[in-house]
């Protein structure tokens, strides 16, 4: 072991939809940005506050399409991954900062496309993809490749 641990935990809402990205090759990434809420209760003045904090989260290849077909905005997720950041040239010549998780694991929470496919009488096999059900042990999504950005 190298000393160091870069491992991030969370479980919030999705502030949007899985948006994905497909690469010459067939390869993929989706992003999607996670909330998490922290409240608290103020001593001085007994005020109840409540923060969010926003995260950019990242999923490649199959995760991604799974987290695409089945999660939507407002949906619940448990997710393991380690924090990356990057910085890129925008087109004006700017310098642009963004930090993200690369999620590593996941776990479906509360879906509500999962709940309409249920509605629908959709069963548990779809066409030999492998559907994580609501409360699922957590998907594990590592491989050793690099994102190709």
């Amino acid at each position: 072991m190298n000393g160091t641990v870069n491992k991030v935990i969370l479980i919030g809402h999705l502030g949007d939809d899985v948006k994905l990205h497909y690469f010459d090759g067939g390869n993929c990434i989706g992003r999607f940005p996670l909330a998490t809420n922290e409240i608290y209760i103020n001593k001085s003045t007994n005020e109840r506050i409540s923060t969010t904090e926003w995260h950019n989260l990242v999923v490649r290849n199959k995760a991604a399409e799974l987290c695409e077909k089945y999660l939507s905005k407002g949906d619940k997720i448990y997710v393991e991954g380690r924090i990356k950041s990057r910085q890129w040239q925008s087109e004006d010549g700017a310098m642009k900062f963004t930090t993200e998780i690369q999620v590593t694991e996941f776990t479906f929470l509360q879906v509500k496309k999962e709940n309409e496919q249920r509605k629908d009488n959709v069963g548990n096999t779809f066409s030999g993809d492998v559907k994580p059900s609501i409360g699922t042990p957590a998907v594990d999504v590592s491989d050793n490749e690099d994102l190709p950005y």
